[in-house]
């Protein structure tokens, strides 16, 4: 059974920081993409911060310079390092892990974490 847990998230005010983690279980950890998605209220899900099996990362122009995305294989662990917070990064923050095959492409989703930017 795969199981995706995030947490960390919290309420903060702007300028501060947080640290989520995504812990996985049930999958070839090293084998997969991780990525930090998130969500507000009306609006599609948005890709935050990627990194790959091999460690390249990617990030969506906003967060550039602010969010650190990282995995630790032998905890099975992705994080998402936020500083510099700002109100118009109040979201649901959900972990994603994806497997890319010839064929096919598996997703699987955290159940998210609610971070609130605000004084």
């Amino acid at each position: 059974q795969v199981q995706l847990v995030d947490s960390g998230g919290g309420l903060v005010q702007p300028g501060g920081s947080l640290r989520l983690s995504c812990a996985a279980s049930g999958i070839i950890f090293s084998g997969y993409g991780m990525g930090w998605y998130r969500q507000t209220s009306g609006k599609q899900r948005e890709l935050v911060a990627t990194i790959s099996s091999g460690g390249s990362t990617n990030y969506v122009d906003s967060v550039k310079g602010r969010f650190t995305i990282s995995r630790d294989n032998a905890k099975n662990t992705v994080y998402l390092e936020m500083n510099s917070l700002k109100p118009e990064d109040t979201a649901v923050y959900y972990c994603n892990a994806n497997w890319k095959g010839l064929l096919n492409t598996i997703n699987y989703w955290g159940q998210g974490t609610q971070v609130t930017v605000s004084s």
